[in-house]
Formats: C-alpha cells, structure tokens, sequence
C-alpha cells in the first residue's frame, strides 16, 4: 500500500478521492505568476505525484496565469480515468502580480473556457468559486450573483460539481440555495483554526473541507511544540502539521504544494504517520499559544 492510501478516502463530488492530494499553485513563478524557473522539475512533479497515487489536484487558471494548467496538461494529460481536477475561479491577475476580483458574468464565463481549453478538457469536475470579499480571508457578501452564473455553466454541461472558497458560514449556507456544494476550501492549519466549528459542521454533511495553506503558505508554521513532536517521532515539523490536519476529521482533504520532488516525497510520506493522544493535545494549544492577544 502506498503512503497516499494510508490517509483513507472522502467523496468529492461524484468521485472518492484519496485524502491526500496536491495543490499545483508552487508550480508558477514567484508570487504565483511567470513561468516556474525549472519547467522539467515542475513536470515531474505532477507525474510522480500522479504515480505515487494521487488522484486529486486542485489548479486555477490565475495561477500563472495560465501557466499551472498547461503544465498540468503537458504533464499528465490524456489523464488517468480516476484523476480528479479541481479548479477554481472569482479572480485574475494584474500584471503587478495583484489578484483582482473577478466577477462579472463575462469573466466567469471566460474562466471556465480557459480552465477547459488550458487543461485541455470538455467538462470541469469541481469548479470553486472563490469569494473574494476579503483577500486574507473570508468576509461577508452575497455570493448569489457569481454563483448563479456558475450553476448556469453548470447546467450547460461545463461543470459537474461546484464548491467554494473562502467562504463563511452565512455564504455557505447561501449558496446551498442555488446549487450543491460539495466542497469548501478555506485558510486552515495547525496555528490558524477559525474554521472549527465550520469543519466539524461539514463533516456532518458529508461536505469536504479542503483547508489552504495547510503548512501556513509564505509563512510556513514555526512552532517549538510542533519542532519537538516531530523529532521525537523522528518525523519532520510539515508532515506532523499534515498528519494532525488527517487526524482533525475525516472530511479533510489536503492539497499541500511543493515544486521540488524531495518535498513531494515528505508530504506523502506524512499520511503514515499517526501521531499519539497526548501528542495530539500538545499540538491542539499551538493555536492557542498563537493567538495574538
């Protein structure tokens, strides 16, 4: 059994997915825009993901942009029959690399058609939209109107499931009116815990919850609690911060990133590694400790 299958299965969608995925966005350049400054180690990436058992990727065509999905194509396309894809869109770039709300029905329109074209796809299998009301994190809005485009692409046979990203509760709950949504993806780790209840919420539901930023992104977690449990497990601190997020619920599907092949290894790695009780309560206070005051 490989490593990736330790972590056990969750639905998204249509489809079970391993619980242990790959998010994409590493692969561009710096700040998520340009091309990657190793094009052959980006690609290798993707397949010895693929390879090592991975069977669900999360992309956006505003990585890059354009660049993530025409790497992903060129990797892995004709894609294996269980390899899920999921993209996301609500925003694109300015050539100051800044991410711009993007929101209209035109540009919605014209996401899905790149999504499609760059991945080289008929139907997208989950489509995120990605709220965009606050940039660090979710605030409220109504979602009504970029979402009822999105379900109307969905019932022209573009789009086969729809999920959403960084969201609330209240936009949650809002877009369950217009459509099914099968998945949320929002900020989520060891030190940034907001979404608790929220998660605990969704497994209830049979919701997959799809936390970003597993690692704590462009400032990856530090922690002298979290140093100390990985050596003594003789693990590393990132495939603790994983395996606690496995251990979290059942309903968690991670998608950490990396563009180097060492970094893949260790990620995977991690959906082996079962970490104590006692462990687990030493972990669950880094939030805690983290909090500012």
């Amino acid at each position: 059994m490989s490593h990736v299958n330790k972590a056990g299965t969750f639905t998204l969608g249509a489809r079970r997915v391993t619980r242990l995925g790959y998010g994409a966005m590493q692969l561009a350049g710096a700040g998520v825009f340009g091309p990657p400054k190793d094009r052959k180690a980006a690609l290798a990436v993707l397949r010895e993901a693929v390879a090592s058992g991975v069977d669900h990727i999360d992309t956006s065509d505003f990585y890059g942009p354009h660049i993530t999905n025409q790497l992903i194509r060129e990797a892995l396309h004709p894609y294996p029959k269980n390899l899920v894809i999921v993209t996301k869109i609500g925003a694109r770039r300015g050539e100051d690399k800044s991410w711009i709300p993007s929101f209209s029905r035109e540009e919605l329109t014209q996401a899905v058609h790149d999504n499609l074209r760059n991945l080289g796809l008929d139907v997208l299998e989950v489509v995120n939209l990605r709220s965009m009301f606050g940039i660090h994190g979710p605030a409220e809005g109504s979602i009504e109107a970029p979402l009822t485009v999105l379900a109307d692409l969905q019932r022209q046979g573009l789009v086969r499931h729809i999920g959403l990203s960084n969201v609330t509760a209240a936009q949650i709950a809002e877009g369950r009116r217009i459509c099914e949504v099968v998945c949320v993806q929002n900020l989520y780790n060891l030190a940034h815990r907001s979404d608790d209840a929220l998660i605990d919420d969704l497994a209830r539901d049979g919701t997959a919850y799809v936390p970003f930023f597993p690692l704590g992104g462009f400032t990856p977690l530090q922690s002298a609690a979290l140093s100390d449990v990985a050596k003594e497990l003789g693990a590393t601190p990132m495939q603790v911060a994983l395996a606690w997020l496995l251990q979290r619920a059942p309903n968690i599907l991670l998608i950490p990133g990396t563009s180097s092949a060492e970094h893949l290894r260790q990620n995977i790695a991690a959906a082996g590694l079962e970490l104590p009780g006692d462990m687990v309560t030493v972990l669950d206070q880094i939030a805690t400790n983290s909090a500012p005051a």
